[in-house]
């Protein structure tokens, strides 16, 4: 309890008190308003910071002019690049381009490329050259040597003869860089010449050509898994001539996979492939009806006569069918049949459904 005081009388006060909160007032707002402003800073300094880490990439496909000085190394190129919005890293273009050894035949130029291009399609553009002095060359999948040649002398003026040449007999050249050639049959690089749009030098020759497309080749197959394959023993160049058949075969991407199966059930039972495409190949011609007389044509190559796969691949396969050689569905399919006019087959696992799906074929189709 406290004693009443006097009226008028003063109350006694620690006066240091009052005194020392009124000075902190002052103090304490200064802080309150600097750490405000260091966390507004700390927040436009990070937003900042996140926003040119994860600024949205140039869209793909733009067109856009490169300036390629001459003198360029790969460094200074794959910076060039990178810049332009035509490369995503500088380093994987840089380890690609050692990886195909062109590290040092990337050409000066002004060249028009397009945003998000993969590091290969730039390689292939800078070794070709600038843009007047190079033309696309599209090979389709499935297309064989004889019509590359045609094509290739056609755009580029390579003489036919002289690829050919060296497409069906030049394995060897070209063996110490692609090792899986060892196996290519009779020295032929049928198969293993990656169907797609190059560019092309106007005075390039058919060994650079070829070189092109056997690193193409490389850059695709790395990307398959060849677990499946490799547990039945098989080799690169066992699954490429596989999916060269199923490249002739099968035109309806879906059916692919079913397709490889009906090869992989025939192989592994010992039954006789009956490729009406390997016969096809035999006879140079692209029509894939055969008569009774044709399928007896003698020949490796003829899956009616011999069993097992052919000692080669027949055509150049795309990327799909190389996945599907490699991987093929597990079904118990050892047949199909054409029944439908879009392209698309009948699978079947007995003689009698295999009798009824050609039936069906008939009926459809007219034959």
């Amino acid at each position: 309890m406290h004693p009443r005081h006097q009226s008028g009388s003063r109350v006694p006060t620690d006066r240091s008190c009052p005194a020392r909160r009124g000075s902190r007032i002052p103090m304490i707002a200064g802080m309150v308003l600097f750490l405000g402003a260091l966390g507004i800073l700390a927040f436009i300094v990070t937003t900042w910071l996140l926003g040119a880490g994860n600024a949205p990439k140039t869209p793909p496909g733009q067109p856009v002019t490169v300036e390629i000085a001459k003198g360029s190394g790969t460094k200074r190129i794959a910076e060039k690049l990178k810049g332009s919005g035509v490369i995503d890293t500088v380093q994987t273009f840089r380890a690609r381009a050692r990886e195909r050894g062109v590290d040092g035949s990337l050409r000066a130029g002004t060249y028009e490329l397009v945003t998000g291009m993969s590091d290969d399609e730039a390689l292939d553009a800078l070794v070709a050259g600038p843009a007047s002095d190079a033309v696309r060359v599209t090979i389709p999948e499935g297309w064989r040597i004889e019509q590359m040649a045609a094509r290739y002398e056609e755009k580029v003026g390579i003489p036919a003869d002289e690829f050919i040449a060296l497409a069906k007999g030049g394995a060897g050249q070209f063996s110490a860089k692609h090792p899986y050639l060892a196996d290519a049959h009779d020295g032929k690089l049928e198969g293993f010449l990656f169907p797609k749009t190059y560019s092309v030098r106007k005075d390039a020759a058919a060994t650079q050509v070829i070189e092109m497309m056997l690193d193409q080749f490389d850059h695709e197959i790395a990307g398959i898994d060849m677990t499946a394959a490799q547990g039945k023993g098989r080799s690169v160049a066992e699954v490429v001539t596989i999916a060269s058949i199923i490249e002739r075969e099968i035109k309806l991407p879906e059916e692919r996979e079913l397709g490889s199966s009906v090869i992989d059930n025939r192989l592994r039972i010992g039954m006789p492939l009956q490729m009406c495409s390997t016969v096809v190949y035999v006879l140079n011609r692209s029509e894939m009806r055969l008569t009774t007389a044709e399928t007896k044509t003698e020949s490796p190559y003829n899956t009616y006569l011999h069993k097992g796969l052919p000692p080669g691949p027949i055509a150049s396969p795309g990327l799909a069918s190389l996945n599907a050689a490699a991987n093929p569905a597990e079904t118990k399919y050892v047949y199909y049949v054409l029944t439908s006019k879009d392209g698309s087959h009948t699978f079947a696992e007995t003689n009698a459904e295999f009798l009824a799906a050609k039936q069906k074929s008939k009926k459809v189709l007219g034959e």
